[in-house]
Protein backbone atom coordinates (compact mmCIF):
# COMPACT_ATOMS: atom_id res chain seq x y z
CA UNK A 1 0.00 0.00 0.00
CA UNK A 2 2.53 2.07 0.90
CA UNK A 3 4.96 1.67 -2.62
CA UNK A 4 0.88 2.40 -4.20
CA UNK A 5 0.69 5.86 -2.25
CA UNK A 6 4.94 6.62 -3.13
CA UNK A 7 4.33 5.98 -6.96
CA UNK A 8 0.88 8.14 -7.03
CA UNK A 9 2.63 11.21 -5.22
CA UNK A 10 5.37 10.63 -7.66
CA UNK A 11 3.65 10.74 -10.76
CA UNK A 12 1.34 14.24 -8.92
CA UNK A 13 4.97 15.54 -8.93
CA UNK A 14 5.64 14.80 -12.34
CA UNK A 15 2.64 15.86 -13.31
CA UNK A 16 2.81 19.53 -11.97
CA UNK A 17 6.80 19.60 -13.28
CA UNK A 18 5.03 18.86 -17.13
CA UNK A 19 2.53 21.96 -15.79
CA UNK A 20 5.37 23.82 -15.20
CA UNK A 21 7.31 23.38 -18.36
CA UNK A 22 4.45 23.35 -20.81
CA UNK A 23 2.28 26.74 -21.67
CA UNK A 24 -1.36 26.47 -21.10
CA UNK A 25 -1.17 24.13 -18.93
CA UNK A 26 -1.96 24.89 -15.40
CA UNK A 27 -2.52 22.96 -11.91
CA UNK A 28 -3.40 25.55 -9.22
CA UNK A 29 -2.35 23.51 -6.32
CA UNK A 30 -1.26 19.70 -5.02
CA UNK A 31 -4.73 18.60 -4.20
CA UNK A 32 -5.27 19.26 -7.91
CA UNK A 33 -1.83 17.80 -9.15
CA UNK A 34 -3.06 14.55 -6.85
CA UNK A 35 -6.72 14.42 -8.15
CA UNK A 36 -5.08 15.06 -11.93
CA UNK A 37 -2.52 12.05 -11.60
CA UNK A 38 -5.49 9.81 -10.15
CA UNK A 39 -8.28 10.64 -12.95
CA UNK A 40 -5.88 10.57 -15.51
CA UNK A 41 -4.84 7.02 -14.36
CA UNK A 42 -8.62 6.02 -13.73
CA UNK A 43 -8.89 7.31 -17.74
CA UNK A 44 -5.84 5.78 -19.01
CA UNK A 45 -7.15 2.34 -17.15
CA UNK A 46 -11.10 2.50 -18.23
CA UNK A 47 -11.30 4.83 -20.90
CA UNK A 48 -8.16 4.72 -23.36
CA UNK A 49 -8.83 1.28 -24.10
CA UNK A 50 -12.13 1.63 -25.24
CA UNK A 51 -11.10 4.90 -27.77
CA UNK A 52 -8.07 2.83 -29.09
CA UNK A 53 -9.91 -0.05 -30.29
CA UNK A 54 -12.77 2.05 -31.77
CA UNK A 55 -9.81 4.40 -33.69
CA UNK A 56 -7.50 1.21 -34.57
CA UNK A 57 -8.09 1.86 -38.36
CA UNK A 58 -7.35 5.45 -38.31
CA UNK A 59 -3.96 4.60 -35.84
CA UNK A 60 -3.35 1.99 -38.31
CA UNK A 61 -3.55 4.40 -41.39
CA UNK A 62 -1.46 7.00 -39.27
CA UNK A 63 1.32 4.39 -38.43
CA UNK A 64 0.32 4.71 -35.11
CA UNK A 65 0.90 8.60 -34.95
CA UNK A 66 -2.79 8.93 -34.16
CA UNK A 67 -2.08 7.84 -30.97
CA UNK A 68 -0.28 10.62 -29.58
CA UNK A 69 -4.17 12.35 -30.41
CA UNK A 70 -5.63 9.52 -28.12
CA UNK A 71 -2.78 10.26 -25.34
CA UNK A 72 -3.51 13.91 -25.68
CA UNK A 73 -7.39 13.67 -25.84
CA UNK A 74 -6.91 11.46 -22.44
CA UNK A 75 -4.82 14.57 -20.54
CA UNK A 76 -7.63 16.97 -21.82
CA UNK A 77 -10.47 14.66 -20.35
CA UNK A 78 -8.78 14.25 -17.14
CA UNK A 79 -8.23 17.93 -17.01
CA UNK A 80 -12.00 18.61 -17.91
CA UNK A 81 -12.84 15.98 -14.74
CA UNK A 82 -10.48 17.44 -12.07
CA UNK A 83 -11.10 21.32 -10.89
CA UNK A 84 -7.96 23.41 -10.21
CA UNK A 85 -6.07 21.29 -13.49
CA UNK A 86 -6.07 22.83 -16.94
CA UNK A 87 -5.37 22.35 -19.95
CA UNK A 88 -5.84 25.35 -22.70
CA UNK A 89 -5.99 23.59 -26.19
CA UNK A 90 -4.99 20.76 -28.40
CA UNK A 91 -1.03 21.09 -28.42
CA UNK A 92 -0.55 21.99 -24.92
CA UNK A 93 -2.58 18.60 -24.36
CA UNK A 94 -0.12 17.09 -27.09
CA UNK A 95 2.97 18.28 -25.30
CA UNK A 96 1.57 17.77 -22.08
CA UNK A 97 1.13 14.26 -22.81
CA UNK A 98 4.42 13.27 -24.52
CA UNK A 99 6.26 14.83 -21.49
CA UNK A 100 4.02 12.70 -19.30
CA UNK A 101 4.92 9.86 -20.72
CA UNK A 102 8.56 10.15 -20.98
CA UNK A 103 8.67 11.48 -17.29
CA UNK A 104 6.69 8.76 -16.21
CA UNK A 105 8.34 5.91 -18.15
CA UNK A 106 11.62 7.09 -16.55
CA UNK A 107 9.88 6.66 -13.05
CA UNK A 108 9.11 3.25 -14.00
CA UNK A 109 12.06 2.32 -15.49
CA UNK A 110 14.00 3.04 -12.31
CA UNK A 111 11.48 1.60 -9.89
CA UNK A 112 9.00 -0.93 -10.57
CA UNK A 113 5.50 -0.12 -10.60
CA UNK A 114 3.46 -1.24 -7.30
CA UNK A 115 0.61 -2.29 -10.32
CA UNK A 116 2.94 -4.94 -11.89
CA UNK A 117 3.91 -6.53 -8.63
Amino acid sequence: MLSFIMYWVMSSLILWLVALLVPGMQIDNIFAALAGSLVISVVNMLIKPLVSFLSLPITFLSLGLFSFVINAAMLGLAAWLVPGFQVNGFWPALLGSLLLSILTGLMQSNNKSPLTH
